[in-house]
């Protein structure tokens, strides 16, 4: 009888030496523990399906038979000196204290309390900067659960925008037509650029008549090549005719199309909502305000686009 513990991802990383090989034709990693009896055999199952983790498929050959447990990633360590004084098998977590509590919850209903208390450890915190506890599910199989103290581990690595406006140039050009509505989303949007740094003479408005001649305006902006971003504000609300989808549809190509063809960022603050009510919640009243997330999200492409530029010259 075998307790396999399956991984999705394969790997591996030498303590103190790194080296990239080529990974293509690695699949998976399965670690395949003996059980030493039927009994032991049926707690390592009740063990990891009481802590969350996803059971394959089993099999059986009449002799013996497997119940695999599936994990998203797995790494294989090899350590040259003094190994740590970690358990053998250690499984990476998001919510510690909840895995914690749940393991003393099964032990508790396998075993005596003296003996519960005996086969887990507290949760304490390690020299790399973690936190760990150790379990024995069974007699002589002791398993490590730990989760880190950095919020970035094992994000993958990636480009990402700053939210620091200081010395960028923006245009907003914002329609009069629903004003009541888009009077309320330039607020917005020059509250998110303020609150990030923009300077006030760095900001351009533009007003136009109503949607329609809001790409007609951010083209001309985006192709001065004087701002770093265009922020777009209208509103729509439909009525009984086409008229609506006809005009969204134009404005959202047009926009588009400006951005694709400038490489200027266009950030999009355009409302399409079926009546007023609509408008005005997502104008601050109740769901936010698209003018500051405008604002906000052409403020991180304008920093995204630096720092790519930056990486391409080095």
């Amino acid at each position: 009888m075998y307790q396999e513990s399956n991984v999705g991802c394969g790997g591996s990383r030498i303590t103190g030496r790194r080296k990239r090989y080529n990974q293509n034709m690695i699949k998976g990693m399965t670690l395949v523990k003996a059980a030493s009896s039927e009994a032991e055999f049926d707690q390592l199952k009740s063990f990891f399906a009481a802590i969350g983790f996803e059971p394959g498929k089993g099999w059986s050959d009449g002799k013996s038979e497997g119940a695999p447990f599936l994990a998203p990633l797995g790494n294989l360590e090899f350590v040259q000196g003094q190994r740590p004084a970690t358990p053998q098998i250690l499984v990476e977590v998001t919510q510690l204290d909840a895995v914690h509590a749940v393991a003393k919850s099964w032990l508790t209903k396998t075993f005596s309390e003296a003996e519960a208390s005996k086969r887990l450890s507290a949760v304490s915190e390690t020299h790399w900067n973690s936190r760990l506890f150790t379990v024995e599910p069974i007699p002589g199989t002791v398993y490590g659960f730990w989760e880190s103290e950095n919020p970035l581990h094992g994000r993958p690595v990636a480009i990402e925008g700053d939210l620091s406006a200081s010395g960028m140039r923006f245009a907003i050009v914002v329609a009069r037509w629903n004003a009541v509505i888009t009077d309320r989303l330039l607020q917005g949007s020059l509250d998110g650029l303020h609150r990030s740094g923009a300077a006030r003479q760095g900001i351009q408005i533009v007003r136009v008549p109503g949607a329609w001649e809001i790409p007609s305006a951010a083209r001309t902006l985006a192709e001065s090549k004087k701002y770093d971003a265009i922020l777009t504000l209208g509103c729509l609300l439909r009525g009984e005719t086409a008229h609506y989808e006809a005009i969204y549809n134009e404005v959202s190509r047009g926009i588009g199309q400006s951005q694709q063809e400038t490489g200027i960022p266009h950030a999009f603050g355009v409302l399409t909502c079926e009546t007023l009510e609509q408008a005005l919640d997502r104008a601050g009243v109740k769901a936010g305000n698209k003018g500051f997330e405008a604002a906000i999200a052409a403020i991180e492409m304008v920093s995204i686009q630096r720092k790519i530029a930056a990486g391409e010259q080095a």
